[in-house]
């Protein structure tokens, strides 16, 4: 009995919303959210009767009610009461306009919908897990699994043999690469060039003091301009200037850069770098 009255109370509602939607073709509007609001208003009965709220309050209070325990959600709550408001408004203020009656018949829709989904289709069940799934675990079969494994497959001698392959492509590529001794170029070997010394005649030795002071019997000339100074420094008073190539008479030398001369019947000092045994 009690799928009976549930099946005559989803045929009333899919009458419901076949009759919204002929209204609609219609052009009845207001007839059109009239019967939306009547048809939204018997599936929120059912609803309170099947959750033990009360069903012959008013449709406002059954809406809000039927939110706060949880037996509709949110979207559903706010899409209820827009059908309501259309209902009331073309019941009572004469609306016929026909976004509103096409609002209400999508609203409905969709609720109705979410109606069938959630409320009257019953929840099938979990199936229990058949103990014949287990038997493939039992020691016996652990025994056969165990051994299946010790057989030698294919695909073992797969693993084998691809490690050789590969070792003797490499092999074969690298005999490839490698050039054979006969190709080698062999390049000839080149001979040393023959250098040859020129000997260089040796340049004349200037006077140095121990030379100097060896020979006084030797002739000294100059070998450029010469200043004749009184003392073994370049900034003490200068006695006179000697030309390139003047005969000078040695006397000794005072150090490694200076040599003594008489100059003018007087030792004089000049640099023993310009002087020259002839």
């Amino acid at each position: 009995m009690a799928n009976g009255s549930s099946n005559n109370n989803w045929e009333r509602i899919q009458l419901g919303i076949k009759s919204v939607q002929r209204l609609i073709g219609q052009k009845d509007y207001n007839s059109a959210m009239v019967k939306a609001r009547q048809t939204l208003e018997f599936m929120v009965r059912m609803l309170a009767e099947r959750s033990g709220s009360m069903s012959d309050s008013d449709l406002k209070e059954m809406i809000d009610t039927l939110y706060r325990s949880r037996r509709i959600t949110k979207t559903s709550c706010d899409r209820y009461h827009k059908i309501r408001m259309i209902g009331n408004k073309a019941a009572h203020e004469g609306d016929s306009s026909p976004s509103n009656a096409a609002l209400a018949y999508q609203l409905l829709l969709q609720e109705v919908q979410v109606f069938s989904n959630e409320y009257r289709t019953p929840k099938r069940a979990p199936r229990r897990s058949s103990s014949r799934t287990y038997s493939s675990t039992s020691p016996r079969n652990r025994r056969r699994s165990g051994r299946r494994r010790n057989v030698f497959t294919p695909y073992d001698l797969l693993k084998l043999l691809v490690p050789l392959l590969c070792i003797l492509a490499i092999f074969c590529i690298v005999r490839l690469i490698k050039p054979k001794p006969e190709d080698i170029e062999t390049t000839p070997e080149t001979s040393p060039v023959e250098t040859t010394l020129e000997t260089v005649e040796p340049t004349r030795p200037l006077p140095t003091e121990n030379s100097m002071a060896e020979t006084p019997s030797a002739v000294y000339k100059t070998t450029d301009v010469l200043n004749v100074r009184a003392e073994p420094r370049t900034d003490s008073r200068k006695l006179g200037q000697l030309i390139s190539g003047t005969t000078v008479e040695y006397v000794r030398a005072e150090n490694e850069e200076w040599a003594v001369i008489l100059y003018n019947g007087q030792e004089a000092y000049v640099a023993s770098q310009y002087l020259t045994v002839q």
